[in-house]
């Protein structure tokens, strides 16, 4: 793998493990934190799937900018234990209530780069 293709893994990884408990952001927030696209979020979080290997990085907090979740099923217990509602259509949450602030987002990304990629619960994000 490129050295700048593991920087890219790690800047999304690192920004989606910022985004705090009971707050969601989408794959276009995360991009614009970590410096790629929204699509590329999507596929880091596709290829670095942990849902099997537990929950280091909260992958259940990214969603699309409609507030979609493509693995809402599997998301759903985690948003239960955090207090974020499925919305009426079923398909995902309203942002208006639940989106991280970006700027704040940008701000703990910020902070967990200085403190040498530690999360917001001071675990490294891993790259298994």
């Amino acid at each position: 793998m490129p050295p700048e293709h593991a920087d890219a893994i790690a800047r999304v990884l690192l920004a989606v493990s910022v985004i705090p408990a009971g707050r969601v952001a989408t794959y276009g927030d995360i991009g614009r934190v970590a410096g790629v696209g929204p699509r590329q979020v999507g596929a880091v979080l596709r290829d670095h799937d942990e849902r099997e290997q537990g929950a280091s990085v909260p992958w259940w907090r990214v969603l699309s900018a409609s507030g979609t979740s493509p693995v809402l099923d599997a998301a759903r217990p985690f948003w239960d234990a955090e207090g974020i509602t499925v919305d009426a259509s079923g398909r995902g949450c309203r942002l208006r209530a639940y989106r991280a602030d970006p700027h704040q987002l940008a701000a703990d990304y910020a902070a967990a780069l200085t403190a040498g990629a530690a999360g917001p619960d001071g675990r490294g994000v891993t790259l298994s």
